[in-house]
């Protein structure tokens, strides 16, 4: 992901071929438990009139399905949904679909545990490289949180692109390959955690954040690493408190 690319990130995936809103139906239906783990796919002819495309799309859809290791094709047998071991949950699409479906607190755990494995890490890399002028961006971010003159979409958005940045701004490119993760994983947290009861927590969200740019600048890793790593658990507690609000309706 490009610098410039990250002051353009929106809430939401738009699909703009046929292949990719094929790959999206199929590929919510097999998270969300439509078709079920060794369950086998409708036939070409089926899934092509179902669609409304054609052979050449279809395969390349089922394709890029496997690819993200949620189906398999068998001779005499079709194309079968594979255990779950096996689905690419790095796979931006389909960590994105299961908070699409709905996803269990222990999920959630799971998936804070791996944020604490990489952000922390990624701030205190970005302390050693950071310039002045990235510090003013993320400092812009972070006081987007607090702001009543946005929508919640939009401070929503504001959070995104700050970890985003602050990830990219650690200048290792391993992360560059995973920041489609790290994306999907903020949005579906964040859209979980970051309810119409903002207002009451905006002001800490704001100095938490502002904490991790001030050490940012300050050039201490530790402090980055640490002050990084509070907001992920405090955005783990209230994503856990989110799913708990939700299941009570």
């Amino acid at each position: 992901m490009r610098r410039e690319d990250i002051r353009g990130l929106r809430l939401g995936t738009e699909l703009r071929t046929t292949h990719a809103k094929v790959v999206e139906e199929i590929g919510l239906s097999i998270v969300g438990g439509k078709y079920p783990v060794g369950a086998v796919l409708p036939g070409d002819q089926a899934l092509e009139s179902q669609f409304d495309v054609s052979r050449s799309v279809l395969r390349e859809a089922m394709k890029t399905l496997t690819a993200k290791g949620l189906i398999v094709a068998k001779s005499r047998v079709g194309t079968r949904v594979r255990e779950q071991c096996h689905w690419n949950l790095l796979d931006e699409d389909v960590l994105r679909w299961h908070f699409n479906v709905g996803v269990t607190p222990d999920f959630v755990e799971q998936l804070y545990d791996v944020r604490l494995l990489l952000e922390p890490a990624a701030a205190a890399a970005a302390a050693m490289r950071a310039t002045p002028e990235d510090c003013d961006e993320l400092r812009g971010y972070a006081l987007q949180l607090g702001s009543e003159a946005i929508s919640l979409q939009e401070r929503v958005e504001a959070d995104l692109r700050f970890h985003i940045l602050l990830t990219l701004l650690s200048g290792n490119i391993f992360y560059d390959g995973m920041l489609g993760f790290i994306k999907s994983a903020l949005e579906g947290a964040l859209k979980i955690s970051l309810s119409p009861d903002l207002a009451a927590r905006r002001h800490n969200i704001v100095e938490a954040h502002l904490a991790i740019v001030e050490a940012v600048e300050r050039r201490d890793p530790e402090a980055a690493r640490a002050t990084t790593q509070a907001v992920v658990e405090g955005g783990r507690s209230t994503a856990l408190a989110g799913i708990l609000a939700i299941a009570k309706g």
